[in-house]
């Protein structure tokens, strides 16, 4: 595993960074982008589990409530700061989706990167901060109730809250 760095990698606004994973967050897929910005090899990708690329300073309770919500056959916006192999750091604006088989039933998940706003990382990392420090102190539950004040504070749900950013 990586050591974090406090380096940070950056990509166009005009790029898109491009994943599909199977319904146990196998990696499938990475187009150009994704393999750039992750520092591996598509070798080291391709059967790898996505959370290869999870910085520690992502709260756990993001990624229930993303796997939570697609797994309910939802999309779900989330701003996420991944770690590539050397250390290095970079943020993203994430849309996960589904995906589907004939019959209707999922059998994977597609997501697509873009660049977010420094502001809206501004924003978002000091939330992030706060539920990560909830969460060492009294885990999931600690985090999910300081997530659930903090949307509630502001009237929305996590997705409606991070397209507001």
């Amino acid at each position: 595993m990586p050591v974090a760095t406090k380096t940070e990698k950056t990509f166009a606004e005009d790029e898109i960074i491009v994943s599909k994973t199977d319904t146990k967050g196998i990696v499938t897929y990475g187009n150009e982008l994704f393999i750039k910005m992750s520092g591996y090899t598509e070798q080291e990708l391709m059967g790898a589990n996505h959370n290869i690329i999870r910085h520690p300073d992502m709260p756990k309770i993001v990624f229930k409530l993303l796997w939570d919500t697609v797994q309910a056959k939802k999309e779900i916006f989330a701003y996420v700061k991944n770690m590539a192999k050397d250390g290095s750091y970079y943020w993203v604006l994430a849309n996960v989706t589904p995906s589907y088989d004939l019959k209707g039933n999922i059998i994977g998940y597609y997501s697509v990167r873009r660049k977010p706003t420094q502001s809206a990382i501004n924003k978002i990392a000091p939330i992030y901060d706060a539920l990560i420090a909830a969460e060492k102190k009294g885990g999931m539950n600690e985090s999910l109730k300081l997530l659930d004040s903090t949307l509630l504070s502001v009237g929305m749900s996590y997705e409606e809250f991070a397209l507001s950013l």
